[in-house]
C-alpha cells in the first residue's frame, strides 16, 4: 500500500510544493491545491453532468421498456442496450469520475503524510536518518509527521543532519498549522485537555461532514426536481447515501491527520460550486440540443464501425451466454421440459439402446418398467 501512495503522491507533491512556495502557508496551500485539482477535473465533471442530464431525457423511454418487458429480463436488457446505442449514452459514465476522485485522494493523503519529502524536498537518506533519531520505523506512513513532532522538543538532536534539515523543518513546523493547530495531528474526541488546538482539530471532521451533507442535500433536491420518477424508485437508497456519506466523512476524518479533513472540507465546497454551476448551464433547452448532436455522432460512429462492439454490448452477450448455459444444465425446467419428463425420455433412450444391443448379439431383452 505504501508503494501505491508513493507512486500517486509524486505528481501531487510537485504541485503542492509549487503552490506552497508561492503562498508560504500550509492551510492556504491546501485551499489553492484544491482549487487547482478541481479545475483539472472540470472536463470530467462536465462530461459526467452532461451524461446525467441526457439520462434524464431517457427516463420515460426506459420506464416504458420496463413495463413492456417486465417478465423478460434478458429482452429488457437487450432493448435498453439498443436504446443506449441509439442515443449515444453510456450508463457507466459516472464510474470514471469516482475512480479519479479516489486516485486524487490517495495522492493528497501521501502529500499530507509526507510534507518533508514533497514540500521541503529533503532526500530519503536524510529523512531515514531523522526517523532513526526519532525512533520511528520508516515503513510507518506517519513517520515524517512523528519525526516533526519529535523535533519540536528535541531539536538539538537534529542539528547535525545535512540539507539544513533542522532549520527547514523548524520553520515549516510553524506554518504547518491552522489558527495554531498542527494539521499533522489526528483529531480525537478524547484529548488530554480541551486546548484551543484540540477544539480546532475536533471541529474539522464535523465541518467535513457538514460540507458533504451540503453536497448530498443539493443533489437530492436537484434529482427530485429534474427526475421525480427515479427519485421515487430509489428513495430509500438515496436517503442512505444522503446521510451515509457525511457520516463516513466524519469517521474518516477522525482516522487521518487534520490536513486531510481540511482538504475534504474545501473539496466538498468546490464540488458543490462546480455542480451548481453545471446544473445551471445544462438547462432543458440546452440539453435537448446537445442530445440531438450526440445522437448524430453516435449514428455516424456506428455507420463507420459496424462491427465494433461496445463494452456494454460485450458484457450483455457474455451474460446471455451464461444464462443460456445455466438454463441448459439447470435441475429444474430446461427448454420447457420438466425434470420428470426429461428422466422419462432418458429411460426410453436407454431401453432402446439395450434392445438394439440384444438384437445385435442374439440375446433376449425383457422390458422392465420398474427399472431406473
Amino acid at each position: 500500500m505504501n508503494a501505491l501512495y508513493d507512486i500517486i503522491g509524486v505528481p501531487f507533491g510537485y504541485l503542492m510544493r509549487l503552490i506552497y512556495s508561492i503562498c508560504n502557508n500550509y492551510a492556504v496551500a491546501i485551499i489553492l491545491f484544491t482549487v487547482v485539482t478541481r479545475i483539472l477535473l472540470l472536463p470530467v465533471n462536465y462530461k459526467t453532468q452532461k451524461g446525467a442530464a441526457r439520462m434524464q431525457l431517457l427516463s420515460p423511454k426506459l420506464e416504458k421498456l420496463k413495463k413492456s418487458f417486465a417478465n423478460n429480463p434478458q429482452r429488457l436488457q437487450e432493448e435498453q442496450q439498443k436504446l443506449y446505442q441509439q442515443e449515444g449514452v453510456n450508463p457507466m459514465g459516472s464510474c470514471l469520475p469516482a475512480f479519479i476522485q479516489m486516485f486524487l485522494l490517495f495522492g493528497v493523503i501521501d502529500v499530507i503524510y509526507k510534507p518533508v519529502t514533497h514540500i521541503l524536498d529533503i532526500s530519503k537518506n536524510i529523512i531515514d536518518e531523522a526517523c532513526g533519531i526519532a525512533g520511528v520505523d520508516t515503513r510507518n506512513l506517519r513517520c515524517e509527521l512523528m519525526t516533526m513532532e519529535h523535533l519540536r522538543d528535541n531539536g538539538d538532536k537534529y542539528v547535525s543532519l545535512g540539507e539544513k534539515f533542522f532549520s527547514k523543518v523548524t520553520e515549516f513546523n510553524e506554518k504547518f498549522t491552522l489558527f495554531g493547530a498542527n494539521l499533522g495531528k489526528t483529531p480525537t474526541i478524547h484529548p488530554d485537555s480541551w486546548t484551543k488546538e484540540a477544539i480546532i482539530l475536533v471541529t474539522i471532521p464535523f465541518l467535513a461532514g457538514l460540507s458533504q451533507l451540503l453536497v448530498s442535500v443539493y443533489s437530492q433536491i436537484h434529482q427530485k426536481k429534474t427526475n421525480p420518477t427515479m427519485q421515487q424508485a430509489g428513495g430509500g437508497c438515496m436517503s442512505v447515501m444522503m446521510y451515509g456519506l457525511p457520516l463516513l466523512s466524519i469517521w474518516f476524518a477522525f482516522q487521518v491527520p487534520a490536513g486531510i479533513g481540511f482538504y475534504w472540507i474545501w473539496s466538498s465546497i468546490f464540488s458543490f460550486v462546480v455542480t451548481f454551476a453545471l446544473n445551471c448551464y445544462f438547462t432543458p433547452e440546452r440539453i435537448k440540443v446537445i442530445n440531438e448532436k450526440e445522437k448524430e455522432k453516435a449514428r455516424i460512429y456506428a455507420e463507420k464501425h459496424p462491427n465494433k462492439k461496445s463494452f456494454m454490448q460485450k458484457m450483455l452477450e457474455q451474460q446471455a451466454a451464461l444464462e443460456q448455459q445455466n438454463g441448459g444444465s439447470s435441475s429444474g425446467k430446461a427448454n420447457g421440459v420438466s425434470r420428470s419428463e426429461q428422466n422419462k425420455v432418458n429411460r426410453d433412450k436407454l431401453k432402446e439402446a439395450r434392445k438394439r444391443m440384444a438384437e445385435k448379439y442374439g440375446d433376449s431383452y425383457e422390458d422392465n418398467d420398474d427399472e431406473d
